[in-house]
């Protein structure tokens, strides 16, 4: 394998990404591709691999690849960079992006000093409450993610927290850990660890988990402005219909990552 690869790096709240439009350049094993390119001592440095591909029931398909190597099935701080990256081609402002997690609908609200981007990110859906730990709740938004209520988010080790709950056997393909601290009705305050990233500074879906969460259990009213370590992202959901993420797409720079590094790993 021979020759560079053209890629932009972006980022929404700080959760960065690699985007790789494999449409128009082959890259054979995008896993090992992620886990190089993402690597931050020797690669470009990034949570993951978003890679554009071609779809049969939407404009375009985006495939999540974590820094392991492991596929999510959605990303909501990602698809909000494919759609500025797309909408900047001038492929449209408003798309249906195909992921495992389904198709969503992105929108580009606004172009100026902040670039941001409304997703569809589907009907949020409750699988248990209070199963592994009190006041926890697991929901599905594209991914699955356990939402932990707490005080002091600060305090918790949520690295080992997240590490343990990846082979716990109520979740067997791994699970997204969020800590929650609800500041009021209308405001959260969360930590986020990733499945196959680790600790991240904004999990899109995860947030719309954790608004959801707090909607379901009256503790919150929609919309929801969500604090994470990375930025502000605005959840509206009414309690039953489809929920919206609101947030930033950073276009950070244009470059090509050299393929005979996955020769060399």
């Amino acid at each position: 394998m021979n020759g560079g690869v053209a890629v932009t790096k972006m980022h929404g709240a700080r959760n960065d990404f690699i985007v790789l439009d494999a449409r128009n350049q082959a890259v054979p094993d995008v896993r090992s591709f992620a886990i190089a390119a993402c690597d931050r001592h020797t690669g470009i440095g990034a949570d993951g691999v978003l890679v554009v591909g071609a779809s049969s029931r939407a404009q375009v398909s985006m495939r999540v690849i974590n820094a392991d190597g492991g596929e999510a099935e959605m990303c909501g701080n990602g698809v909000r960079c494919v759609a500025r990256y797309l909408d900047e081609r001038r492929e449209g402002g408003e798309l249906d992006v195909d992921t495992i997690g389904g198709v969503v609908h992105t929108s580009v609200i606004d172009r100026g000093d902040v670039y941001r981007v409304r997703v569809d990110v589907g009907i949020p859906v409750l699988e248990s409450r209070e199963v592994t730990a009190p006041q926890s709740a697991v929901l599905v938004v594209g991914n699955r993610h356990l939402v932990l209520f707490r005080d002091a988010i600060e305090a918790v080790d949520l690295e080992s927290l997240g590490v343990a709950a990846q082979s716990d056997a109520h979740f067997p393909e791994g699970i997204n850990v969020h800590i929650v601290r609800i500041e009021d009705d209308r405001t959260l305050r969360i930590r986020h660890y990733e499945r196959g990233a680790g600790l991240t500074m904004a999990c899109g879906t995860g947030s719309v988990a954790c608004a959801a969460a707090a909607i379901m259990g009256g503790e919150a009213a929609s919309p929801v402005v969500v604090h994470v370590p990375g930025g502000e992202l605005t959840i509206e959901w009414d309690g039953k219909g489809h929920a919206f993420l609101t947030g930033p797409a950073v276009r950070v720079f244009d470059t090509t990552f050299d393929v005979r590094a996955l020769e060399m790993a």
